[in-house]
Parts: structure tokens; sequence; C-alpha cells
């Protein structure tokens, strides 16, 4: 068959078991890949990808052959997808394995500044730059035709390795569509696609909060009457709060400390003590302690035994009784 010659049709269902082996092979072979999935018929729906989509299909350029590439990127057949600085490479499944190099233009310096001046007032921070929350002015000035953000047809150079002789063949159109639905989960891969860095959309932002020169404007101060009375507030004037004196100072919390004099007697009655144990011997002790017991023992016998006072008691009441009943008588 020659080169030039239409390669047979290729169902869909096929198409899409040879891509999904051609998937595995890769895989297999360590190939990192990013493959193109699109759910549904909506390829885009992020404001950065269907404003991608809406800048392709605004140039007659493209308009005869951009369906087929909707028809293949929504059959799955965009099997990589790598986007770097103003470059696009990607594998699509056709009849073949075809190899797309997209090659895009930066964005030129003073197109780039108008750009972030006309829109630095309008964008808070990057999180609503990159998720698409802008204002309605904001977004038709980076989608403006000519001067925007997206690229034209004369910023774009394509390359496919089927036997196509168009530039703009269905495969380089899948591949172009499917660069819309990436920028519905990355977002930055636009700016860096156009070398720019979208941080310089917030910088105008920033600077248009500092100060100038550190100074306020005259009659932008409340004074402090005007704040106590919108706060009804009875504020003390600041002459009426005493300083307090740096001569004066705290007094200290004396120890004292004892006298060497009670020291000395201290330590001499403790060396007296010690040398009387020192002195006492143990003859000493056991004449102490005979002379304790005759003393407990002399105790005992002077102390009457408690029935002999009771005798003693109950014949003293006898005795009485008697001398009573001789009176009577």
């Amino acid at each position: 068959m020659s080169y030039f010659a239409w390669r047979p049709y290729v169902p869909v269902a096929k198409r899409r078991q040879q891509a999904a082996q051609k998937l595995a092979k890769m895989k297999k072979q360590g190939r990192t890949v990013a493959p193109v999935v699109i759910e549904g018929r909506t390829i885009a729906k992020s404001f950065w990808g269907k404003s991608w989509c809406d800048n392709l299909e605004r140039y007659s350029d493209y308009e005869n052959r951009l369906p087929r590439g909707r028809t293949y990127v929504r059959n799955s057949s965009v099997l990589d997808l790598q986007i770097a600085k103003g470059e696009v490479a990607a594998l699509v499944s056709g009849s073949e394995l075809y190899t797309i190099k997209i090659t895009i233009a930066p964005v030129a310096a003073p197109r780039w500044k108008a750009i972030c001046k006309d829109c630095s007032s309008g964008i808070d921070s990057l999180v609503e730059l990159l998720q698409g929350r802008l204002s309605k002015g904001v977004m038709d000035r980076v989608c403006r035709e000519g001067d925007g953000l997206f690229p034209a047809p004369k910023d774009i150079k394509l390359s496919c390795s089927c036997p196509d002789w168009a530039d703009m063949c269905k495969h380089v159109a899948a591949v172009l569509y499917g660069v819309g639905a990436r920028l519905d989960q990355q977002p930055e891969l636009l700016f860096r696609l156009r070398d720019v860095d979208e941080k310089d959309l917030i910088a105008g932002a920033d600077t248009d909060l500092s100060l100038t020169n550190g100074r306020v404007e005259n009659g932008k101060v409340l004074a402090d009457d005007d704040v106590a009375a919108l706060f009804g507030l009875d504020m003390v004037p600041a002459t009426a709060i005493e300083a307090p004196d740096s001569r004066v100072r705290p007094k200290s919390s004396k120890v004292t400390k004892p006298s060497k004099a009670s020291s000395a007697g201290k330590a001499g009655k403790a060396a007296k003590s010690a040398k009387s144990a020192k002195g006492m011997t143990a003859a000493n002790a056991a004449k102490r302690i005979a002379a304790a017991a005759r003393k407990s023992a002399q105790a005992k016998a002077a102390k009457p035994s408690r029935k002999g006072a009771t005798s003693q008691a109950s014949a003293g009441r006898g005795k009485t009784a008697s001398r009573n009943r001789d009176h009577t008588l």
C-alpha cells in the first residue's frame, strides 16, 4: 500500500481495544504515560479547559478537522499527553500508533505585561485564578482574541507521523482537545505552555494595598475624643497616668545569720556531752542499774497490799457501828 493511500477503516470498539493493549505494553516497558480519559461527551468543564476549546473553534483554519478530533479524544485514543514549556507531545492510537508534536510560541513580554496590568485589580488570589473564579471583565481580557493568553493559529506549529497531508489532521485535533481536558485537572499547565508565571497576575493586586512611604493621610485617623464617642468609653488622658519613679527601689528582705558567740556556745555544749558519754565505764553503768533496782523494791514494799487495806477499812467500819449502838442503848 502506498504511503499516501487511505488506510482501512478501524471500528471504534477495535480501536479502543488496540489502544488499551498498546497502553499496557508501554506501561510494562516502564514508560510513564498520561492518557486523556473523557467521561461522557463533555470534553472540558472548567473555565480554562472550555476557554481553550472555544479558542480552537473560533478560527476557520481548524473548523474542518476539529469534529474528527473530538471523536478521537472521546474514544480514549490519546494514549499519552505531555505538556511542557512551549511544547505538547502526544501518542494517538489510530490505524497505527502515531506521534504528535505541537509547538506553541511564548507570549510576548509587552503583551503579558498588558494582561497583568489589566487584570491586577480583579484577581484576589492564586487559588481563585487557577479555579477560574474570575470576574467577567478578567475572563474577557484573558480570552480576548489577538492579545489574550490563548494562542492564535500563527503561534502554533503542528506535526504528526500519520500519512495525512494536512497539518491539522484528526490526530492533532484530538491532541488539541486533549489539552483542554487536561487543563480541567491542571490549569497551571496553560501558563507553563505559554512560558509565563501565573503569579504575575496577582503581584499588582498586592502592591495596591501597601502604604506610601509609611505615612497616613490626614483625616484618616480618629482623635481620642472621636474614639471615645464612637465606642461610648470614658478614656483617661495620657497626662493623668504617672510614670513610676525609677529612684524608688523595693526593700530587699535580709536574711539574719546566727552570731559567732551563739555558734561557739552550742559547739562547747556538744563537746561536753560527748566527753561525758565517753567517760562512762561499764562499772559505773552496772552500779546505776543496781541502785535503780533497789529503789524499785523499796517502793513496792512501802505500798500496802490491796487486800490488807480492804480488811483494815472494814474493821474500822465495824468499830464505828458498835459505838453508835452503845450510845443508843
